[in-house]
């Protein structure tokens, strides 16, 4: 088997400090930050002059990482919609385990999350929701029960 583990997710932002709070109050840290650029970056994306802001976000168990990046060149690229639903195409969600997803919600919305729908509980298991959070995102929670 080739794939050892799963590295990180990207996530493109607009406004990193805006980004790196939501995720801080939801319980990540940052593990390092860099300013990116070179012809190998150009290389890797097919876009001539990168020039990106990144900061590595990490879960508290050490096992899972976020990647924010702002980039300063070239200016971003709009998607239609800006909001998109959760029923759009493509990478539409990160889920987090939390301790208790009510405390979580309300430290969220103080950032300027919005609960997407409702708190649902799946059986016995989990109490689930989705929030909207930097740049659109969907961030899922799931308290287990």
């Amino acid at each position: 088997m080739t794939l050892k583990r799963l590295d990180h997710i990207s996530v493109v932002v607009d406004d990193l400090a805006a980004a790196i709070a939501f995720f801080t109050t939801l319980g990540m840290t940052v593990e390092g930050e860099a300013q990116v650029e070179g012809p190998w970056v150009d290389r890797i994306n097919a876009i001539e002059n990168v020039q990106v802001d990144i900061v590595m976000m990490q879960t508290p168990d050490g096992h899972g990482r976020l990647e924010l990046t702002k980039f300063r060149h070239p200016q971003l690229v709009e998607v239609e919609p800006a909001i998109a639903p959760p029923n759009t195409l493509g990478l539409r969600s990160v889920m987090f385990a939390v301790e208790n997803i009510d405390d979580t919600i309300a430290r969220l919305r103080a950032n300027g999350a919005e609960l997407i729908g409702e708190v649902v509980q799946y059986e016995n298991i989990y109490r689930l929701c989705y929030m909207r959070g930097p740049a659109g995102i969907i961030v899922a929670l799931a308290e287990e029960l």
